[in-house]
């Protein structure tokens, strides 16, 4: 008896479905196919497209209902950033039609005015309305919906636009269609006819109050008056002109994509057979946790809980580092919400386990750009925002987060000049991305220039996340035991080193030596798990990961432990960053200066820093450039030889890397503001 009624339940489920599929595809297509006339006031305009974060109440017949998806994609394409709810009542009717729209990413708030009694949810959903209002969303509203009678405005329409203190843009609308037999003598639309929308100019609500008009008219007569001109005026022939203050434009709908680049899309597909095996490689060379992988195909491998979530995703090591404030700055300023944090590489995350133990914060890895585990990722976990770090750009993930209006931001935007170039070749595939964006904060002013010139619409002020990151954390006492153990001996870093570059360091480690017998050079490579290759290479030198400690012959000691460079800055007192040698492997490009400036470094570097180049731009007065080994062993004896001179420049970038102390609260305040 229980199987048979599971049974019977999965088949009205599997039938109601269908329902709702069908009833998609052909109302879809009978709108696209419809030749539409928009006859839109002109200062409705703004409001119907939300230009610059304006919203409004959006008020038409229940008979057009079926129409005003048209509406909606006729608005989408002018701001990327449109949102829109729709107030639906909670019975079956209602909850199928929601079910319907949803794809189109046409939003519904459930519920409808109390009567008799009967709670229907029309004080909570009143709530959310006025919410979504004040968070730059439209709300549409059928004001003699979902029962009528037809044509006979209630009172909500009128209530949440002076609850929230927005305006009121009243539509009418017809086509080419069939009226149906119901209360409301519904307009269903058939394929290849003619519509024409009319939107009248707003209500503004703070010049309109529900006292006796001329002619002893309530406002709410009054709108059902202007709403049935608007119907008049949509019945009008497409061939006559506009009243005075209205644009006419005909349009036709085609679908519209919300993939930035289908090309990716399918590109993506078709190889993810094969990544699995991809996946497997990179576990061999140590690049992916085993049990972890899967996490990789959008399986989650932690439990979501229950609160809502806010999602960041930094791809390695300095982007997380950067981003830790502001995770923190949220947690803070929002109690009652759960972090998810996704990183690309192991390092990162292992970085993350070290530096930020909470118990609101929940790892994973970064799924792969392909379109079906990043639903399968975005369906566990449902963010209700998702920030990006850098240059994080993924089309696919962008794409999904749009269409389920999920507002993505991007913080530290990073673009260099080589990143640049390459955008321009791909630029519609570009601006679909960044114009997704509900907004983009940029580490400079440069960056900012070229997201805002690939298609970035809305930039917060600049500012660069790793100025305003907090000192390394060190362990205090593993400090101290070091200290007592390397006593009297003069200590330089290395930090950050690639291949190619490691034996210039060595070079320049023995000629230091010749005038500083007693000096021992920490080898700090960016990868660690390089550090037994590298302790070969170097001649046999001891590694830290090993837990071997330098004897006092020992001039090289490889550091190859992550998350111990807070340790190492406060051991050493000056220091060389790492890939920006001539000859390096990787071609260089510097990184991160600001983590030694914070603890009071004095800072050397290779000329190759463009990846970083506004931050040694702006500590050009702290920070010395190097090009040779020979160059870099003459600045370390410099700075032994002259300690007043290493503080000066030492104190120089630290002024400079604590400038941005605030940074991540008022981000977080940004990204806040997102949710509702």
């Amino acid at each position: 008896m229980i199987m048979l009624r599971a049974l019977k339940t999965d088949c009205k489920n599997m039938a109601r479905k269908a329902g709702v599929w069908s009833l998609r595809q052909y109302l879809g297509f009978a709108l696209k196919t419809t030749r539409w006339t928009f006859r839109v006031n002109e200062q409705a305009w703004p409001l119907l497209t939300s230009q610059n974060g304006q919203t409004a109440v959006v008020a038409f017949w229940h008979e057009i209902l079926p129409l005003t998806p048209a509406l909606w994609w006729w608005a989408e394409p002018q701001n990327p950033h449109i949102r829109l709810r729709v107030l639906i009542s909670r019975n079956r009717d209602g909850r199928m039609i929601a079910d319907v729209v949803a794809p189109w990413r046409i939003w519904s708030i459930a519920g409808s005015s109390d009567s008799k009694g009967k709670n229907k949810g029309g004080a909570a959903a009143l709530r959310r309305m006025r919410a979504s209002l004040r968070n730059a969303t439209l709300v549409a509203i059928t004001p003699d919906g979902p029962r009528g009678p037809r044509r006979q405005a209630q009172q909500g329409t009128l209530a949440l636009a002076k609850l929230a203190g927005k305006p009121i843009v009243l539509v009418g609308a017809t086509c080419t269609g069939i009226r149906l037999k119901t209360w409301d003598k519904m307009i269903f639309p058939l394929p290849f006819g003619h519509g024409t929308m009319a939107c009248a100019p707003p209500i503004d609500m703070q010049r309109h109050n529900q006292e006796e008009g001329s002619g002893g008219e309530t406002f709410t007569q009054k709108l059902e008056h202007a709403l049935d001109n608007m119907m008049h005026l949509a019945q009008q022939p497409s061939s006559m002109s506009s009243p005075a203050g209205y644009s006419q434009e005909k349009v036709a709908l085609s679908p519209l994509s919300l993939m930035p680049s289908r090309v990716w899309q399918v590109a993506a597909t078709v190889l993810s057979p094969a990544l699995p095996f991809f996946l497997r490689w990179r576990q061999t060379k140590g690049k992916e946790i085993p049990s972890r992988v899967r996490e990789k195909m959008g399986f989650p491998s932690r439990s979501r809980g229950n609160a809502n979530l806010i999602w960041f995703h930094a791809a390695s090591v300095g982007e997380t580092v950067s981003i830790l404030p502001l995770v923190c700055a949220c947690l803070a300023q929002k109690t009652d919400f759960q972090v998810l944090v996704t990183t690309g590489t192991v390092t990162a995350a292992r970085l993350l386990a070290q530096r930020l133990t909470h118990p609101r914060v929940v790892h994973q890895f970064m799924p792969l750009d392909v379109p079906r585990w990043g639903k399968r990722f975005l369906d566990y976990w449902q963010p209700k925002a998702a920030v990006f770090t850098e240059s994080e750009l993924w089309p696919n993930m962008l794409g999904l987060c749009h269409t389920r209006n999920i507002p993505v931001m991007l913080v530290n935007g990073r673009m260099s000049a080589s990143s640049f170039k390459g955008w321009q070749r791909m630029g519609r595939v570009a601006r679909r991305m960044l114009e997704r964006f509900a907004w983009v904060s940029a580490r400079s002013d440069e960056d900012a220039q070229r997201l805002k010139q690939l298609g970035a619409t809305k930039l917060l002020e600049t500012g660069d996340l790793k100025t305003a990151a907090p000192p390394l954390p060190v362990d205090e006492a593993e400090l101290a035991r070091l200290k007592e153990r390397l006593a009297g001996r003069r200590i330089f870093a290395a930090v950050s080193t690639h291949q190619g570059e490691e034996q210039q360091i060595a070079q320049a480690a023995k000629l230091i030596r010749r005038d500083y017998p007693d000096v021992l050079v920490l080898v700090i490579p960016r990868h660690p798990e390089r550090g037994a290759d590298l302790s070969v290479m170097l001649g046999y030198v001891p590694r830290r990961g090993a837990g071997q400690m330098p004897t006092e012959d020992d001039l090289l000691w490889v550091c190859d432990t992550l998350g111990e460079l807070g340790l190492f800055f406060r051991l050493a007192s000056c220091v060389f960053i790492g890939n920006s040698l001539p000859g390096v492997l990787d071609g260089g490009g510097g990184h991160n200066p600001y983590e030694p400036a914070r603890l009071g470094c004095a800072i050397t570097s290779g000329p190759l820093v463009q990846n970083f180049a506004d931050a040694f731009a702006h500590m050009a007065t702290g920070i010395t450039i190097v090009s040779t080994a020979q160059e870099l062993a003459a600045w370390v004896r410099d700075m032994f030889a002259n300690p007043g001179k290493r503080q000066q420049l030492a104190d120089n970038v630290q002024r400079i890397a604590t400038a941005n102390a605030n940074l991540p609260e008022r981000l977080a305040k940004h990204i806040l503001a997102q949710i509702w």
